[in-house]
């Protein structure tokens, strides 16, 4: 079974390697789609965990019991076409490439089936077309 989460990890939690205690202690594979950490500040993962369903449940409560944040990633990126200006930045930063701009008709085209929800498109958007669907 997969998951994907948003963990939130305190400054104090920072430290701890969660990745490497998910793989030995609860077998549970971690896929990290997005990073923000840094010493002494609060950090953001966005992970897909893989693993038996008993293990991603243990895993999960293991991390709260550290005081880590975990929240359940459902969301899909929207994009408003009515604002939507086809400017292409978004295309920049797209790690996967679910946002490239029509070679001849320089129309952004979105390929949901690419998109792993990472959300860095959003605070790159200059007119806020991009957002997520929660």
């Amino acid at each position: 079974m997969k998951k994907r989460l948003t963990l939130t990890f305190p400054k104090r939690a920072i430290q701890i390697p969660i990745t490497y205690r998910l793989a030995k202690d609860f077998n549970v594979a971690a896929n990290i789609i997005r990073a923000q950490v840094a010493p002494n500040q609060i950090g953001k993962l966005v992970v897909e965990l893989s693993g038996d369903i008993d293990e991603l449940d243990a895993a999960i409560e293991w991390m709260r019991s550290h005081h880590i944040h975990v929240s359940l990633t459902l969301g899909e990126i929207v994009i408003d076409e009515g604002v939507c200006v086809h400017c292409g930045l978004c295309t920049g930063v797209c790690p996967t490439q679910a946002l490239t701009l029509h070679p001849e008709t320089f129309q952004l085209t979105f390929t949901r089936s690419r998109c792993i929800v990472c959300e860095q498109c959003i605070p790159t958007c200059p007119v806020q077309a991009i957002s997520t669907n929660l």
